[in-house]
């Protein structure tokens, strides 16, 4: 039996190769399992400075950020525990001592 992926459309188990592509013979959809690949891949998280941050990282805040409702800013230097990573604009989401539950961008921090 081939290890051949299943189609990204439909499913199928019946993909065969066609040169670099594979190629569904159900539904016809032809796919490079290398940029399959590439998209399902996790993003990469960079701090400030470059480096990869990873869940349970330790951080440290660059410069001074509003909060919105709040009376005073987080100042820079502000060091935060445990970060955890998500998907979107604010990819960083934490707990901060006197602050709570945080979204933060990874551009304004870093690794620790």
């Amino acid at each position: 039996m081939t290890d051949t992926p299943p189609c990204p459309q439909c499913n199928s188990s019946f993909a065969y190769p066609t040169g670099q592509s594979l190629m569904c013979p159900e539904c016809g959809y032809e796919w490079n399992p290398e940029e399959v690949a590439a998209e399902n891949a996790a993003p990469v998280v960079r701090d400030a400075n470059g480096n990869v941050l990873q869940d349970g990282d330790d951080v440290v805040i660059v410069k001074d950020l509003p909060v919105k409702g709040a009376s005073k800013a987080l100042k820079a230097g502000t060091k935060v525990k445990h970060i955890r990573l998500v998907e979107g604009d604010h990819n960083i989401d934490c707990r901060i001592d006197g602050f709570g539950a945080m979204a933060l961008k990874s551009e304004f921090v870093k690794k620790a």
